[in-house]
């Protein structure tokens, strides 16, 4: 994730406007969230795509939502790779007995 956040860090201080503010950002995430809600509709929903419409997938809409995500996180300085241990730790301490577990 550190590493991820590296790239997209060099990735954007080649500009000079640099990260948008983040309530931009925010916009910018709802906007790329409501890509990934049309595409699921889609692909797994009663709407099927318009004659002609271009073809986007999952997967590049997820894409796309790391990567607003990585810039938030980078321009606010917050590690994702912490932010994820702690989430982690969070569920396997919080949550552990909240599903049922899979017997192994």
């Amino acid at each position: 994730m550190r590493e991820m956040q590296k790239e997209v860090d060099a990735y954007i201080s080649q500009f000079k406007e640099g990260y948008f503010s983040p309530l931009s950002m925010l916009a910018r995430m709802t906007e790329e969230v409501g890509e990934l809600a049309r595409e699921v509709n889609h692909t797994y929903g009663e709407k099927p795509k318009k004659r002609g419409e271009a073809d986007n997938s999952i997967e590049y809409e997820l894409g796309d939502i790391l990567f607003i995500v990585i810039c938030f996180a980078n321009s606010l300085g917050i590690d994702l790779q912490k932010a994820h241990e702690m989430v982690l730790e969070k569920f396997n301490t919080r949550d552990a007995n909240r599903w049922t577990k899979r017997d192994t």
